[in-house]
């Protein structure tokens, strides 16, 4: 179910892989989204193995929309927030950021007990996403904050259209890169790590290593297509 956890003072962080569910076929097992051509109830099986394992009643979630929405959850908050982040002050609450090749980022200041994830794919790192979380954060009065940073396509195999690739650099230089057969490449993670350490966060990437394209562990979707599954990352206030 873990490809990795930890526990740092009062937080809980957890990067999620592909075991440990009841889905079948191309989304076997542990499949966390509900955007695919699974079985809702399967999806809903998953998150209640995961919100146990984790040792909560609940996780909250969110339907992603690609840009740079940020969604405070309350104490009372159970609802699909519409976002690609998620922060919150409040004990006990998880939330749980879904990807199948775009880069899940774990954010805690343990010491203010503000916590966050966010949806790095590429059209939120262009814009922003994680800058805007870490504001919001700062506004619930958090001042260190560490990032966590888990796997993702590589940016050896990231490849995306020339002029594709020019925008993107233009707006964050470090993202450039190129495939390991000499093409146009994206490095999401190179991009995502600049931006937050300009932003004054510390930042420990666990998933340097561990290209979600390459590694049949965790579902990808530039790998399976359609018929990818979503893995997750998952933090927890204590």
């Amino acid at each position: 179910m873990f490809r990795m956890r930890f526990a740092l003072d009062r937080v809980d962080v957890a990067f999620t892989d592909r075991e440990g569910g009841v889905s079948t076929g191309p989304w076997a097992s542990l499949n966390l989204g509900t955007g695919g051509a699974d079985d809702p109830s399967n999806v809903e099986a998953n998150l209640k193995l995961l919100a146990g394992a984790m040792g909560v009643a609940r996780i909250v979630t969110m339907r992603l929309v690609n840009v740079v929405d940020v969604a405070i959850v309350g104490p009372d908050d159970d609802q699909r927030f519409v976002a690609d982040a998620l922060v919150t002050d409040q004990v006990g609450v998880a939330l749980l950021v879904r990807v199948a090749d775009c880069l899940p980022v774990v954010l805690a200041d343990a010491d203010a007990g503000v916590i966050a994830v966010a949806h790095a794919g590429r059209k939120g790192m262009q814009s922003g996403v994680v800058i805007n979380t870490v504001t919001a954060m700062r506004q619930l009065e958090a001042e260190r904050i560490s990032a966590w940073m888990g796997p993702r396509a590589c940016g050896n195999c990231y490849e995306v259209p020339a002029q594709m690739a020019d925008e993107v650099a233009t707006a964050v230089p470090a993202a450039r890169s190129t495939t390991s057969w000499r093409t146009p490449a994206l490095d999401i993670g190179a991009g995502v790590e600049n931006q937050l350490r300009a932003a004054g966060v510390q930042v420990h990437d666990l998933g340097a290593d561990l290209c979600t394209i390459e590694d049949e562990r965790l579902f990808s979707y530039r790998r399976q297509g359609i018929q990818s599954g979503r893995f997750g990352a998952v933090v927890v206030l204590r």
